[in-house]
């Protein structure tokens, strides 16, 4: 067979392999669907993914101009009334408090549900804006106010103190709609300053992240959990993690966040979305600081970037097949070709269906010493030697140990793949930098072929 032809073949066989890499990466989309809706139904019996913020104090009013007094003493024009409110942060917040986890199992997909026992402090020193000449206002009743995502993981009835008095919380964020505790205060003089001393107790329920909001000048948070593997997005804490759980601690300041510009708005914390669980940086509400109780290396994602680096996998084994046949005279047929390029793509099935009954490190090399088993034991046969095929062999183990510490280097994966491609294409182009490609092709296309059983046999 001409050698461009041959080539061509070989390209072709490997574009076809992008069919069942293209199928299993729809099974993986399918299965992480499938997880979401796992994760959907125990948060509807524990409460979805939390956000907590506050406390805020909003106090509402009522603007009124008084319209100016004509020459004939009667006012020219109507009074105008303007809703209006202002929206006063702490000066000192500080958040704390346990956050044991437990296992909740939906089929074979696991999920983490947390329970926080907090305790949220927060000092206030608000003053209340005189009125100015001309203008009259009507201050209304305050709120103190504070949001979280899901009212169904509320535990029980949270406790409030305000300067020692105790006071009976209602539901809602009360200055708009949206999901929390509130309680309104007296109305406050113009002109007065309002000192608050205030202290919540609150245990919330929750599914995999539990996130908050530093809207104070400064605030200190302290959280601990026996979950073993933390996930923190958004301002990076001091923390103590060990395989028994860990310890974390936070000191944030309002200049380093940006959480007072964006939190008050008009969308209540229930109507923005939780932070996706493959999320390395906060972008949907600025400021918020989460932690997740999932794998930080998650393996649908891993996988899913793994299907990327199947089409190089086949490429690397058909290109290796190509030059050896080539340049030691051994013909390999496309069936071959094919065979061996179908076993590489079930490597990637297998490694889905494994890491959903063990952990992802396991399930990698067992998928991978199964294919790699199969192949090493079909290419002694293919290659018609041993050390032939055992020689493809490391080179298929290399490259699946090289890919799997592509995977589980989130932040390193571009590097290293590049890396990677780039010794290849080194690898080759030096094995091959003396080879005669027309003598080469031109020997091949010499080379008489087999005759078949019945040519040249006389009846």
């Amino acid at each position: 067979m001409h050698l461009f032809f041959k080539a061509a073949i070989v390209g072709f066989l490997t574009l076809a392999i992008i069919i069942p890499l293209a199928l299993i990466g729809n099974i993986v989309g399918d299965r992480q669907a499938y997880r979401a809706q796992a994760v959907a139904d125990v948060a509807q019996n524990v409460g979805g993914a939390q956000t907590f913020a506050g406390p805020v104090l909003v106090v509402p009013y009522v603007e009124i101009h008084v319209p100016v007094t004509g020459e004939d003493g009667k006012p020219i024009g109507k009074a105008e009334r303007t809703q209006e409110r202002w929206v006063f942060y702490p000066e000192d917040l500080h958040l704390s408090g346990q956050l044991p986890t437990s296992i909740r199992t939906r089929g074979i997909h696991v999920v983490p549900v947390y329970q926080w026992n907090g305790d949220v402090a927060a000092r206030f020193e608000a003053t209340i804006p005189a009125a100015e000449p001309g203008v009259r206002r009507e201050i209304g009743e305050p709120w103190l106010s504070w949001e979280f995502s899901d009212p169904r993981g509320l535990q029980g009835t949270p406790t409030l103190s305000v300067n020692g008095a105790s006071y009976k919380l209602q539901p809602g964020a009360g200055y708009r709609d949206g999901n929390g505790v509130n309680v309104r205060l007296a109305a406050p003089a113009p002109g007065s300053v309002l000192k608050l001393q205030t202290q919540l107790a609150i245990n919330l329920r929750g599914t995999q992240t539990f996130s908050f909001l530093p809207v104070g000048r400064d605030n200190s948070i302290d959280l601990s959990s026996n979950w073993a593997a933390p996930k923190f997005v958004g301002a990076s804490p001091q923390s103590d993690v060990t395989d028994k759980g860990f310890s974390a601690h936070w000191r944030v300041s309002s200049l380093a966040a940006n959480t007072r510009g964006s939190f008050p708005g008009e969308t209540a914390l229930s109507q923005r979305g939780a932070l996706p669980e493959a999320a390395t940086v906060e972008q949907g509400v600025p400021g918020r600081i989460s932690i997740g109780l999932v794998d930080p290396v998650n393996a649908y994602s891993s996988i899913g970037r793994a299907i990327k680096y199947g089409l190089l996998f086949v490429a690397v084994t058909f290109a290796g097949f190509f030059l050896f046949e080539f340049l030691k005279r051994l013909p390999i047929h496309p069936i071959q070709y094919g065979l061996v390029g179908l076993a590489i793509a079930i490597f990637f099935l297998l490694l889905l269906s494994l890491s959903e009954h063990f952990t992802f490190g396991w399930s990698y090399f067992a998928a991978a010493a199964a294919c790699i088993g199969l192949i090493g034991f079909y290419l002694v046969a293919v290659l018609r030697g041993l050390w032939r095929g055992l020689g493809f062999t490391g080179l298929l183990t290399t490259l699946y140990g090289v890919l799997y510490g592509v995977l589980i280097s989130e932040d390193n994966a571009l590097v290293l793949g590049s890396a990677l491609l780039f010794l290849l294409l080194a690898a080759i182009m030096v094995a091959t930098r003396r080879v005669d490609w027309y003598a080469v092709s031109a020997s091949r296309a010499r080379r008489p072929q087999p005759l078949a059983a019945d040519d040249g046999v006389a009846s």
